[in-house]
């Protein structure tokens, strides 16, 4: 029973599953076929629609290339235009260029017959130049270099005359003008400053009661004498001079110092060395005393203020100092008021043109002690006691060493010329005198056509005849200006020397 069942149940299974196994294949099959429709459905369609866009492809591919086309036609018609027109450009150019060769053609041609007709023109001339120079030179008995340097030598008097008298014209206009305002200004600083002549001397003289106070000044085997000389630096000179001592040396400070001491010594009457160094050493003491006080007051009377103390110790050492007789601070103070006065009279800088009138010589105070000139020593002190350079640069110039760059050097060197050159303000010794005068006259006799010259006026004026037959009168003006030239390169003077040139032409007949 249970096998039957079994094989029954087993049978009924072997049919169902066969039955589902049909079932499902044919479902399968059913939806293959629905999807193979299906798929040749979409297939068409998609046929379709890619032909459909084939088409407008083709289409839109035709449109672009129609348009592509006409967009090359007229870029081809263009350039076709463009060459057209370069092509005319190009022949009318060429024609131009035809016709300006054939026009240089002809004009080389012409300039060609043209140059030789000028070669023949030159030629003709020359020949006749020749004929005429050999002519000439058979008139004037004269080459052509002869008669080169004579029309040269013409030309040259003509030009020298000519130039002299435009010279002449100029200078006199100038020189009125100048010599005018000038007067005015140099007579009215004059007339206001006011000052001594020349009373200084080079050595100092010590008076004695008798000719005894002489052996008291030498002492026993000297001494006396010995220790005063070394301690001041002085020479004492005892001679045959009766009563009287005499002082040298360089240095006027010291000779001063030794000149108050004996006198002390001479007054006291006690003279040993103990005594001469005492006495030595107050007259030092008073010497700076009075240094300073001169100083002070050479500031006071020049109202120059804020000045170095030892620029004022030093103003007061040229109390001691002298110049060919002429007191060197005198002189300062004469020269910062003339200066102050001419820049005054000018509308220049009036404090500084009196202050460096007043420091101008400055450096004549230590001149002895100091290698150098006056001027260098004055510079370089007023740059060490920081004096501002416009200072500096006018007592710089005061003797003609730099070009003077300011009107206020020009008026501090004309105001030391006015100081040192008027009367009776300096003395100078005949040998001096006379070889300057000499020099002054020899300068002149050295010109062609002077006959006689004449150093006049104390040698500040110079009156030159010249011989009429061989100098004109605008050669006279000529030789006037160069002398000037060669005194003002060859001699050192003060103030200015005056050039007179005198040609006289005299007609003389006797009546019988």
């Amino acid at each position: 029973m249970t096998a039957i069942t079994f094989l029954y149940f087993a049978l009924i299974a072997a049919v169902a599953f066969g039955a589902g196994y049909f079932m499902r294949k044919s479902l399968a099959e059913a939806k293959i076929i629905s999807a193979e429709e299906a798929a040749r459905r979409i297939i068409q369609d998609a046929e379709r629609d890619a032909e459909a866009k084939s088409r407008e492809l083709m289409l839109e591919a035709k449109e672009e290339a129609h348009k592509l086309r006409a967009e090359l036609d007229r870029e081809h018609r263009d350039r076709r235009n463009e060459l057209q027109q370069l092509e005319r450009r190009v022949m009318q150019k060429e024609e131009m260029l035809d016709r300006r060769s054939e026009n240089v053609d002809r004009k080389e041609v012409s300039l060609e017959k043209e140059r030789k007709d000028l070669a023949e023109a030159q030629e003709r001339v020359e020949h006749t130049l020749a004929r005429q120079q050999a002519e000439l030179q058979r008139i004037s008995e004269l080459t052509v270099e002869e008669a080169k340097e004579l029309i040269l030598r013409q030309v040259e008097e003509a030009v020298k005359h000519e130039t002299a008298m435009m010279i002449k014209d100029i200078e006199t206009q100038a020189k009125e003008d100048a010599d005018k305002r000038s007067r005015e200004i140099l007579s009215l600083a004059i007339q206001r400053c006011a000052a001594d002549h020349v009373a200084e001397s080079t050595v100092s003289v010590v008076n004695l009661p008798n000719d005894e106070m002489k052996g008291r000044i030498i002492g026993r085997e000297g001494r006396n004498i010995r220790t005063l000389e070394t301690l001041t630096g002085i020479d004492l000179i005892i001679d045959d001079t009766p009563e009287a001592v005499i002082l040298s040396g360089f240095d006027p400070v010291r000779r001063e110092i030794a000149r108050i001491a004996l006198e002390k010594l001479v007054a006291d009457g006690r003279i040993h060395p103990a005594r001469i160094e005492e006495m030595v050493e107050k007259a030092q003491r008073e010497v700076e005393a009075v240094i300073r006080e001169e100083g002070e007051q050479a500031t006071f009377e020049t109202s120059v203020h804020g000045l170095h103390p030892e620029l004022v110790r030093l103003l007061g050492r040229l109390r001691f100092r002298s110049s060919y007789g002429q007191n060197v601070l005198k002189h300062s103070i004469e020269v910062a008021h003339l200066a102050a006065m001419m820049a005054a009279e000018l509308g220049a800088d009036e404090k500084l043109a009196r202050r460096a009138g007043l420091l101008h010589d400055i450096g004549k105070a230590v001149d002895h002690e100091v290698e150098g000139t006056h001027i260098q020593i004055g510079v370089d002190l007023l740059k060490r006691y920081k004096e501002s350079p416009a200072v500096v640069h006018a007592m710089q110039c005061h003797h003609g060493d730099c070009e003077p760059e300011s009107i206020e050097a020009v008026l501090v060197a004309a105001a030391d010329s006015v100081s040192a050159a008027r009367p009776g303000a300096r003395r100078e010794t005949l040998e001096s005198y006379i070889k300057r005068l000499e020099r002054l006259e020899g300068i002149a006799d050295s010109f062609e056509g002077v006959e006689k010259a004449y150093a006049i006026q104390a040698g500040r004026e110079i009156r030159i005849m010249v011989k009429p037959e061989r100098i004109d009168d605008s050669e006279a003006v000529w030789i006037a200006r160069e002398i000037a030239k060669r005194i003002e390169g060859e001699l050192e003077y003060p103030g200015q020397i005056k050039v007179t040139v005198i040609r006289e032409t005299r007609a003389i007949e006797y009546a019988k």
